[in-house]
């Protein structure tokens, strides 16, 4: 059986489908073209370039969409199945169904509103040079925050492959400098 008949037999299989549904529209649909989009910008093919970016405006568009309509249409049969052959659609050469989405509907939208979206995409930009501005303090704080994380995380993965050093079955070891008690002045602990 090839790995092709099992990716069928899994997707249309009812138990678990949702899971492996999900996670197939997530792989057809991003991790794929991510790759590709890769590969189409590091060997600078130009048709590649175009075909990838039609990808991404028409899988925006319908992202987009989908964020208001994803819970209803969740509850459909087969919601994502279908999802997962509109996925493939849109990238097969053979169907053009990016370009397809992009030259018939996608672009008239977008020409016919142009101005106001160029209006609106104006008024974001300013906003968030704005916000920046004004809090460039906290983004800074921010930045160095995470920088500190990513390093703390960094260590205790570090430390995680590490292994561990075995000391001996038979070595008895009195008490380390944290766990002996510190003794000031001649008086006992309980004398405060």
């Amino acid at each position: 059986m090839s790995i092709l008949q099992v990716g069928l037999k899994l997707l249309l299989s009812p138990l678990g489908a949702n899971i492996v549904t999900r996670t197939a529209c997530c792989t057809v649909g991003i991790a794929f073209p991510v790759y590709s989009t890769f590969k189409a910008i590091e060997e600078k093919e130009r048709s590649e370039q175009e075909r990838w970016l039609l990808y991404w405006a028409a899988y925006g568009s319908f992202s987009l969409v989908e964020t208001f309509s994803d819970k209803i249409l969740s509850w459909f049969p087969l919601y994502y199945h279908m999802k997962f052959v509109f996925l493939v659609w849109l990238q097969l050469p053979s169907g053009n169904g990016a370009r397809h989405l992009y030259s018939r509907h996608l672009r008239p939208f977008l020409l016919k509103h142009q101005d106001r979206l160029d209006q609106l995409h104006d008024f974001i930009t300013r906003e968030i040079m704005k916000f920046t501005i004004s809090h460039q303090g906290e983004i800074e704080f921010l930045k160095g925050m995470l920088k500190r994380f990513a390093s703390t995380a960094n260590l205790i993965v570090k430390e995680a492959h590490q292994p561990v050093q075995r000391r001996g079955q038979n070595t008895i070891e009195g008490p380390n400098e944290l766990t002996r008690p510190r003794i000031q002045g001649s008086g006992s602990d309980s004398e405060n």
